[in-house]
């Protein structure tokens, strides 16, 4: 790998990203809002950018990972972003999840400087993460698609071009979409079996192999069962994805009722101002609309 590579955006997602990538290459230039996020890739060995812009002159390929839109506009196209040091040939693949519109028009600014992006939104939550095994959804230009294959490869299994700057944020809506209602089918599932009288350990082991397996019901159900709340993936930032999904179906005139539903759904988590949590404390909504705790008995 001849390219140098910069890495922006250290948390749950990005951070175990960037380590497989130093692990790989040898060598990393990070930047992290929150500097200490860094010290784990720093004593590694990366080296740390003083701002985004640096990040961009120091390097020919730049990754950004962060929370939303705006942060990716701070990061690329704001003060001291990206787009004041990227170079004539270098290339920016953003794989946070954000609007495809804002996408597109961030990466005409991106051209205009005679640079290329990719909008490689991922899957597969911070364990994919952690194993490299997370599914890439990738838009822009098919051959800097190509160029930056062996990057991807390092950080994803299931690798996919789906064509023009913002189609691989579309599908990365589209994953929210499908993901949200797996969510909701998982929570109903549990919840039906344990009112019912099941070993809901035995139940998620018989059923997960069948036609109604999948990656929430094989990851969620057990953490779900044992009541681990701790974020893989926090319903904050879900419903920040299902909202845009919502929005452009919209756009396209077209309905989405399951996806309203569990929206509104993860609304009522975060109304009991859990929504730093994971995706899996939808559960705690169904046992509120049944009356129900966890551990038996009614809610109060």
């Amino acid at each position: 790998m001849d390219k140098k590579i910069g890495f922006i955006g250290l948390g749950t997602m990005g951070k175990p990203m960037a380590k497989n990538l130093y692990e790989e290459f040898g060598e990393l230039i990070v930047w992290n809002r929150t500097e200490s996020k860094a010290d784990e890739l720093r004593n590694m060995g990366a080296e740390w950018g003083v701002s985004p812009k640096e990040v961009a002159e120091k390097t020919d390929v730049i990754i950004t990972i962060v929370r939303d839109t705006e942060a990716v506009k701070d990061v690329v196209i704001r003060e001291s972003g990206v787009i004041e040091g990227i170079d004539k040939g270098s290339i920016l693949i953003d794989m946070s999840t954000i609007s495809p519109q804002e996408t597109r028009e961030i990466a005409e600014k991106v051209r205009e400087k005679g640079a290329d992006m990719l909008d490689a939104p991922v899957s597969g939550g911070d364990i994919g993460a952690e194993e490299g095994t997370l599914s890439i959804m990738a838009g822009g230009s098919e051959e800097t698609f190509e160029e930056c294959k062996p990057i991807l490869e390092v950080l994803g299994e299931e690798i996919n071009y789906l064509g023009e700057s913002g189609m691989g944020q579309t599908a990365k809506l589209c994953n929210q979409v499908v993901c949200g209602l797996n969510i909701l089918a998982t929570c109903e599932g549990i919840m039906l079996g344990q009112e019912a009288g099941l070993d809901i350990d035995k139940l998620l082991e018989a059923i997960t192999g069948g036609a109604a397996g999948s990656w929430m019901l094989r990851n969620l159900g057990p953490k779900m069962a044992e009541k681990d709340y701790e974020p893989g993936f926090k319903v904050n930032l879900q419903q920040k994805d299902l909202k845009m999904s919502l929005d452009h179906a919209e756009e396209l005139d077209l309905p989405l009722p399951g996806t309203g539903l569990v929206s509104k759904l993860f609304r009522s988590v975060q109304a009991h101002e859990e929504g730093e949590e994971g995706t899996q404390s939808l559960i705690k909504t169904i046992q509120r609309l049944a009356g129900k705790k966890r551990d038996g008995g009614s809610c109060q």
